[in-house]
């Protein structure tokens, strides 16, 4: 059993996002407390008798199969796998991907029970773990497409703390001892000796598990794609990535119950002069390495751009996190307006 520290952590970790919504056996789960919820994990959840809960998380997560379709779970993190407790709408709405998610249970559905689909990822099976910009989600990934998934925590506190707790557990792994040497330095040969080009930064774990951050060059990689998007308004030298934060766009939803809207999940970038909203691939990129062509969209998909010296003022909410702000921006069409009534009035 786990000590009172560790029983106390975990039920305070135990708590749905205010701004999500989930699922009656989620919620039943994040209603548990104390020894309770470890005894629900032990009957429902481990598979194997003497394996520890060391860590519990509520994150929206993305399969590398279904890239476009967030879904609220929750991450149990033991001493032999991540288990993911699913909202049981994501099964239903991926009924194509019937090879995907076995269902056998599909004659309860009309009964009493409130199912809830587990993915399991063994820690044996894990290979690398991606951590995405400013440790705003991360990606597992284990050996095959199947076993791919990302957590966007949308918070730098949550990533880190996972990724601490998944490198404790994986050193209590007896693993097969790698053929090649493996007492190198802590970022281990980030850099190509060939091509001359900087790889992202890569600690090899004693489990030889990868655990990869990204470096300088992809906020400048960032820069330059912000660059492309503003039509050569700026010189790139000069343009500054100020944020880079996971966030969602509001959308109200007409002619349904009051003040009922949806979260879009979207990237919200802030340079000097613009304001940016990206939908970005959160799951495809960097390509695993058994991808044989890339993914059908780009990384980063602009959605909406702003120019700062446009915005009229910002509304910020009363409410407690997350906090919620309006952009209020200039109704101008034209962005260089008085160029273009010059063209109208004194071109042929």
């Amino acid at each position: 059993y786990p000590s009172e520290f560790l029983v106390q952590k975990i039920t305070e970790d135990n708590q749905i996002p205010v701004h999500l919504h989930v699922s009656v056996s989620l919620q039943y789960v994040a209603g548990l407390k104390g020894r309770a919820l470890v005894e629900f994990f032990h009957s429902n959840i481990a598979e194997v008798e003497n394996e520890e809960l060391r860590h519990l998380m509520w994150s929206s997560v993305l399969f590398y199969k279904t890239p476009n379709m967030e879904v609220m779970a929750c991450v149990l993190l033991s001493t032999k796998a991540v288990y993911f407790l699913l909202d049981d709408s994501f099964i239903h709405a991926d009924e194509h991907q019937s090879g995907f998610w076995n269902r056998e249970n599909s004659d309860c559905e009309n009964s009493s029970f409130h199912l809830s689909c587990c993915f399991v990822l063994k820690l044996n099976d894990l290979q690398s773990v991606n951590v995405g910009l400013f440790d705003q989600y991360f990606r597992i990934t284990g050996h095959s497409a199947d076993h791919i998934v990302t957590c966007l925590t949308r918070d730098s506190y949550n990533t880190h703390t996972f990724i601490q707790q998944l490198m404790a557990v994986l050193s209590l792994l007896a693993r097969t001892p790698s053929p090649e040497p493996v007492d190198k330095d802590f970022y281990s040969e980030f850099g190509s000796k060939n091509t001359g080009k900087m790889e992202n930064y890569e600690l090899i774990h004693s489990s030889r598990v990868k655990f990869i951050y990204p470096n300088e060059e992809e906020i400048g990689d960032l820069a330059f794609l912000v660059a492309e998007k503003m039509d050569g308004l700026t010189n790139l030298p000069s343009l500054n990535i100020l944020l880079y934060v996971l966030a969602f766009q509001v959308n109200h939803v007409e002619g349904s119950a009051q003040n009922t809207s949806s979260l879009q999940p979207k990237t919200l970038i802030l340079t000097s002069s613009d304001l940016f909203l990206f939908d970005e691939d959160y799951v495809s990129y960097p390509l695993p390495e058994f991808a044989k062509e890339p993914p059908k969209r780009d990384k980063y998909q602009l959605t909406d751009g702003r120019r700062i010296r446009d915005l009229d003022r910002v509304l910020m909410g009363y409410q407690m996190y997350p906090q919620a702000l309006t952009f209020v921006f200039d109704d101008v069409q034209n962005q260089d307006l008085m160029q273009n009534l010059t063209l109208d009035h004194f071109g042929e």
